[in-house]
């Protein structure tokens, strides 16, 4: 269960559920205007997830990011006729203070870097908007911006702000606090806005941060407004962004509805996944159901199916279970993929998903799926898959074995069992449309070796795969048979038990990414290197270090010594 600590004492809380919608919002409200929408931030201060701090000055917790992340997506599938958002401040003077320090004194370490990671993946979804979505955000900065603040109006693909003696962008968190921006301000500023080295070296190193012209001229914000002015610029400017857009301007979008699940005991359940947890082994089994039903022939069939569309509710799904467990269940740390269904039927869903991947609809789809191979790549948990008789790892499914850290795949049948014998089957899905944050498919990523194999496979989509001919093509790690499957399984899930969680997340991280490294790679692998390790090191978090001493008056007392 989720855990956050007051007073030194942890406590028990309820889970936190991920699924909300605008009604429910405390801290963000959502207004629309022709082609533009504007997400306006209004942190309510005795709103918080947990007891024990006020969000003040506009700081955020998870809860407030589980509110930005759902209206992400709604903009995105219900709202096909905004090209542009802007976001900013509900309130006077103050755009954002970032991450809340209490939050985060307070809370347990897995809980601190796990709302890292969820906050820079929400960003990452901002950027995606804008690149592949084309709904570009501008951030309208109407007061000081600082830390996680700032991190926010850098996911914006342009950042205008109030030109006055009050308003300045700042990334405070080395002097203030001895850590890092926790959601890839250090890289965005340099690998996205270009900010110069020595020039970023000194603004990270300030509490004020840096205002007016000088912030332009560094590249910190692209321009800089009377406060008077703003709204209009940024208005003018998300209506420049917004006519270069291909969203359709009169298509009806789709609702998304609340997701059905159910929790009971060890079991977590949904219409087409489920995952049955083993507490004392760590263990979570996710299946995942294959459609019971032919697709629509057209993108106007799967718009009529809204949310139901098979290949939508299992992003959705998947994506909420993924969340349930990491926040919920820290020490579940195996995940174990199994598929079961018609591979044909799979396939077909591919089939309507590529022939139709101009559609606005049908790219949000595709795109929302990428997200959340994504979010499974970078979890820090190990992940294997198991493809045995009945199951139906194609196409879209086939990303959660080439996923996994390892797989195994049955060579034959089990005696006694009158399943077909496993097979997997590759669709043109699997050649680019689910790219990792390294850019490559996770075909390309596990053949650096040897690019043109990728190219070779091609050649056989579509082609049923046995379990030899899996292994021939690279596409599985192990194929035992029925008389040593059950032992080679066992002791492959035994071993993991074994090992160290802190040393099995660095091995994972590392491993996951080969080839080219990227803005994307770079955020997530710092977070879990360098992040990880300054939040439980005394000079942030013990009892002098500069977290718990923020707001006492007194000054944080650092060992000195260079590690």
């Amino acid at each position: 269960m989720a855990q956050s600590q007051q007073n030194g004492a942890a406590l028990v809380d309820l889970p936190v559920d991920f699924r909300t919608e605008p009604s429910q919002y405390k801290h963000w409200k959502l207004s629309f205007d022709g082609p533009v929408a504007t997400l306006a931030m209004d942190v309510k201060e005795d709103g918080g997830l947990r007891p024990g701090y006020e969000l003040k000055l506009n700081s955020y917790d998870l809860g407030v990011d589980i509110e930005l992340h759902d209206a992400i997506q709604r903009l995105r599938f219900e709202h096909p006729e905004i090209r542009a958002v802007i976001i900013t401040s509900a309130k006077e003077r103050v755009f954002c203070a970032g991450a809340n320090i209490r939050m985060l004194s307070q809370s347990a370490h897995g809980w601190k870097v796990n709302f890292c990671k969820f906050t820079n993946e929400t960003r990452n979804g901002i950027e995606e908007a804008t690149a592949e979505s084309k709904q570009t955000y501008i951030a309208a900065v109407n007061g000081p911006c600082a830390g996680g603040g700032y991190e926010l109006a850098l996911a914006a693909d342009y950042i205008v702000m109030t030109d006055d003696g009050n308003t300045a962008v700042s990334l405070p968190e080395v002097p203030l606090l001895a850590v890092l921006p926790g959601t890839g301000g250090l890289t965005r500023l340099v690998d996205k806005r270009l900010v110069r080295r020595d020039r970023a070296d000194f603004f990270c190193t300030i509490e004020e941060g840096i205002k007016g012209k000088r912030a332009v001229d560094w590249r910190l914000v692209d321009e800089v407004v009377p406060r008077t002015k703003l709204s209009e610029v940024a208005r003018a400017r998300a209506e420049d962004f917004a006519a270069k857009s291909d969203r359709p301007a009169n298509a009806k979008g789709i609702t998304l509805t609340r997701l059905e699940r159910k929790i009971e005991g060890d079991r977590i359940a949904y219409s087409s996944v489920e995952a049955k947890l083993d507490r004392v082994k760590g263990v979570a089994e996710i299946t995942i159901a294959g459609p019971k039903a032919p697709p629509p022939a057209d993108a106007e069939g799967i718009q009529a199916q809204g949310d139901k569309f098979w290949s939508l509710a299992l992003a959705r799904e998947l994506d909420d279970l993924i969340l349930h467990l990491r926040t919920n269940e820290e020490t579940i740390g195996l995940w174990i993929f199994r598929t079961h269904g018609d591979a044909d039927l799979v396939a077909a869903y591919d089939a309507v998903l590529e022939q139709n991947k101009s559609h606005w609809l049908v790219r949000e789809i595709r795109l929302f799926l990428k997200r959340v191979f994504k979010r499974i790549d970078v979890s820090s948990r190990s992940i294997f898959a198991l493809i045995e008789p009945g199951s139906c790892f194609t196409g879209t499914l086939l990303e959660l074995a080439l996923a996994s850290d390892r797989s195994y795949m049955l060579d034959g049948t089990f005696e006694g069992d009158n399943r077909p014998p496993a097979t997997l089957r590759l669709t043109p899905l699997n050649f680019g449309a689910y790219p990792m944050a390294n850019g490559l498919s996770r075909l390309a990523s596990r053949n650096l070796d040897n690019p043109t194999h990728v190219e070779d496979l091609k050649a056989r989509i579509g082609e049923v795969l046995d379990a030899k001919a899996a292994d021939e093509a690279g596409l599985v790690t192990f194929t035992p048979d029925d008389i040593d499957w059950d032992d080679e399984v066992r002791i492959a899930i035994e071993e993991r038990a074994a090992f160290s969680p802190d040393a099995l997340t660095g091995m994972e991280a590392s491993l996951r990414f080969g080839g080219p490294e990227t803005m994307e790679t770079k955020i997530f692998g710092r977070l879990t290197a360098w992040q990880n390790w300054i939040f439980q090191r005394p000079n942030a978090v013990g009892d002098q270090g500069a977290l718990k001493q923020y707001g006492t008056g007194q000054r944080a007392a650092y060992d000195r010594r260079r590690v």
